[in-house]
């Protein structure tokens, strides 16, 4: 314990409270990095929550017991994110969340013993209501959905039929395209037996119509398919060619742009050719007929002499009348001509005719100083690239295609890093970039403190003091020593005197080289810290005056 007062007492009260203030502060550092390290990284569960849904998810997580955070006033909840996946799936588990609609869990919680046909009807669209919007909300650019369906019911006794309607209301994210309305209208008509697809009507939360479902419209939708059809065929012919010309002369250095023209109408013709030389005897038919007639001498007699074999020659010859004969023969021949009939069909939609821009951007060479010097290019260069872009969109002089091919200098010069893609590893998302952002800015703190902080205190702690150089009096020599000399000769003292001064003089030197350290580490000192030796010589000052 003497020693440790002792230790305190040379040290002084301000190396002391020095030595205290440093060890609290790299303390709270160290319990800060440790708890902020330690702390769960909190990332959003659900967004865009209804109260109800809000509160049932905050009671299943109390009761859990995990932790958790409410921001935008309810409607988005945080948990930790190493737990996202299975706290959604135990959510999932309890049927949460519900976002203000009832799918086919209705019939769940529900008794169908005493339930009359009505309700039955009514939990049945109300599922079906919940379901299509669950689906529809499960799209990427739908934020919420809400589905009211209209499903008649037909009367016994009534011939007409009214066809089933739907209605819904959408909460998007930027806009739809026609190709994404017209798949909602399809998935909803598919899950509805009856409803076609231009029943269904679609109203964005700003009172946008995106569909009107006034019924069918043959016309509407043909022009929806050609424009679309349109619109693809420009944009795959545009993307061909740009990746096309990018590994020619470089990313973002070529521009293009297609407009193609579409044949609308449809078509069809039927034709009948009937070939002459080729003739085929179908059936054929012969018929043979004969007739004989004689003179009046014998005329409508009739006698055994007649009768007999050969008589009737004879009585010809003897009664001398006359006799005529006749045969004819008749063919007939039915022929079988071939005949080719041919239907052709032709569906709107084929390409007309095509026109096709293309800009190309110089060639940049770069000096010394790396200023850009800009150069246009050849002809001869410009004349390949006509030649590949015909190529490549299938030029057809005979209907009319164009095609242009331009070198001008772009407004912006494309960098020549455009288009590359960085590798997989380096593919960080946002929440990534903010934690590399924050423990860069917890590790400058960190440096800062003990760079300007704890080590000039530290110093300050281990200096040593300086004391006063003094020279050892005559006295200081022992007594037993001057007794002894006393007897000797002046010459013996005189080296007694002399060791004695070499020693004293290399304890001087010892005690002035300690000194010029304590100088110099004063000066590092007031260099590196500037505004502080300032300050300690202001209060120096002050303490004089």
């Amino acid at each position: 314990m003497n020693n440790l007062g002792e230790l305190l007492q040379k040290l002084g009260v301000a190396r002391i409270s020095a030595m205290a203030v440093v060890a609290v502060m790299l303390v709270g550092f160290f319990a800060f990095i440790i708890i902020r390290s330690t702390t769960p990284q909190l990332a959003p569960l659900y967004t865009n929550l209804e109260f109800e849904d809000s509160a049932a998810i905050i009671a299943e997580l109390s009761a859990m017991g995990t932790p958790h955070e409410l921001r935008a006033e309810g409607a988005t909840i945080l948990v930790p994110r190493d737990q996202i996946t299975a706290i959604r799936m135990s959510l999932a588990e309890s049927g949460l969340p519900r976002r203000g609609q009832v799918g086919y869990e209705i019939f769940d919680q529900q008794s169908t013993l005493g339930a009359t046909s009505f309700v039955q009807n009514v939990n049945h669209i109300r599922a079906l209501e919940g379901e299509l919007a669950r689906t529809i909300s499960a799209l990427a650019r739908v934020q919420s959905a809400r589905v009211h369906l209209v499903l008649p019911e037909r009367e016994l006794f009534r011939r007409d039929v009214k066809e089933p309607s739907a209605s819904i209301v959408l909460t998007v994210r930027g806009q739809l395209s026609s190709g994404e309305i017209r798949a909602i209208q399809h998935l909803v008509a598919s899950a509805i037996e009856g409803l076609v697809p231009n029943a269904v009507s679609i109203v964005d939360s700003s009172g946008t119509l995106l569909a009107s479902g006034t019924g069918s419209d043959e016309m509407s939708v043909t022009a929806q398919a050609i424009e679309e059809r349109t619109l693809g065929v420009e944009n795959r012919l545009r993307t061909r060619l740009e990746e096309l010309l990018s590994s020619i002369v470089g990313a973002g250095r070529a521009r293009v742009q297609v407009s193609a023209e579409l044949d609308l109408d449809r078509q069809t013709r039927t034709s009948e050719v009937f070939d002459p030389e080729s003739q085929v005897v179908r059936s054929a038919q012969t018929r043979e007929t004969g007739d004989q007639s004689q003179g009046p001498g014998n005329l409508g007699e009739v006698t055994v002499a007649n009768e007999l074999p050969g008589a009737s020659e004879q009585g010809t010859e003897g009664a001398g009348g006359t006799s005529h004969t006749s045969s004819t023969l008749e063919e007939t021949f039915n022929y079988e001509i071939s005949r080719t009939t041919e239907t052709t069909v032709t569906e709107a939609g084929a390409v007309k005719r095509l026109s096709v821009a293309v800009v190309v951007d110089g060639i940049y060479t770069y000096d010394a100083a790396g200023n850009a010097d800009y150069a246009p290019r050849s002809q001869a260069e410009l004349d390949q690239i006509n030649a590949l872009v015909r190529s490549a969109m299938g030029f057809d002089a005979e209907r009319g295609d164009q095609v242009e091919v331009v070198n001008m200098q772009f407004a912006q010069r494309p960098d020549v890093t455009a288009g590359t893609e960085a590798p997989g590893l380096f593919d960080f998302t946002r929440e990534d970039l903010m934690r590399f952002v924050e423990m860069a800015v917890t590790l400058l703190i960190g440096l800062a403190l003990v760079l300007f902080v704890m080590r000039p205190l530290v110093r300050k702690v281990l200096a040593p003091e300086s004391q006063p150089l003094a020279l050892p009096p005559a006295a200081a020599v022992p007594a037993t020593e001057l007794e002894d000399d006393a007897e000797s000769d002046a010459v013996a003292a005189a080296k007694a005197r002399e060791a004695m001064t070499e020693a004293w003089l290399e304890q001087a030197k010892t005690l002035g080289e300690s000194q010029v350290k304590t100088l110099r580490m004063v000066g590092d000192l007031v260099e590196e810290n500037p505004k502080q030796a300032s300050m300690i010589i202001r209060d120096w000052l002050s303490e004089a005056a």
